[in-house]
């Protein structure tokens, strides 16, 4: 390898991990200041560590990746920045955890064809996966709510005589800021409460 070595490590969150993805790099001997680490989502490719890392890498330099995913979750943006780096820039690609995905050893024409068939595949199915978990997500909020389940934020406890507060408010026998002075809420969680509940007639 004729070029600099360098890794692109990124995790989808500040409090996530990334010694496991570092560990599997050690053996190939990347100077840190040319491992490029991100903790941030993997929906698109408008991240700054990235950016930088494609800023600085040249002709003939090997970039090393622990999994496809770590470079993004879009299929179609996955297959766009694969080409941009092995293209454009003209950087060799070794995804650690699948070795069809080295360009480094598939320079001739039928050797090119697998390696971009087997990212097509992986790219696919990764894309596919993410949608299907999305999917399955709001099912299960859906039916969480159909269920009775309240989502954001816990909503403050009712004080005593509460019902009664409305009922006066409602009759017009105190006004909004008395009733809401009287359960300890501002006017708009008093609102709030009220629309929640339906309390009161």
């Amino acid at each position: 390898m004729s070029g600099n070595q360098f890794a692109y490590v990124r995790v989808s969150s500040a409090d996530q991990r990334v010694e496991r993805q570092l560990i599997a790099l050690e053996p190939f001997n990347i100077p840190k200041s040319n491992i490029f680490i991100e903790k941030q989502s993997g929906k698109d490719f408008d991240r700054e560590i990235y950016r930088r890392l494609t800023k600085k890498l040249r002709p003939g330099d090997v970039l090393y990746l622990h999994s496809l995913d770590r470079l993004g979750r879009d299929y179609g943006q996955i297959l766009e920045n694969w080409r941009f780096l092995t293209k454009e820039k003209r950087v060799d690609i070794i995804v650690l955890d699948m070795a069809p995905l080295d360009t480094t050893q598939y320079k001739d024409l039928l050797g090119t064809f697998i390696s971009d068939l087997i990212l097509g595949i992986l790219s696919y199915v990764s894309e596919t996966e993410r949608v299907k978990m999305l999917s399955l997500q709001r099912q299960g909020i859906a039916a969480a709510r159909a269920r009775g389940v309240q989502f954001g934020r816990k909503p403050a406890d009712d004080p005593d005589g509460f019902e009664e507060i409305v009922r006066r408010w409602r009759g017009k026998e105190i006004t909004g800021e008395e009733a809401a002075a009287l359960c300890g809420f501002s006017r708009s969680t008093l609102y709030n409460r009220i629309r929640q509940l339906r309390v009161g007639g």
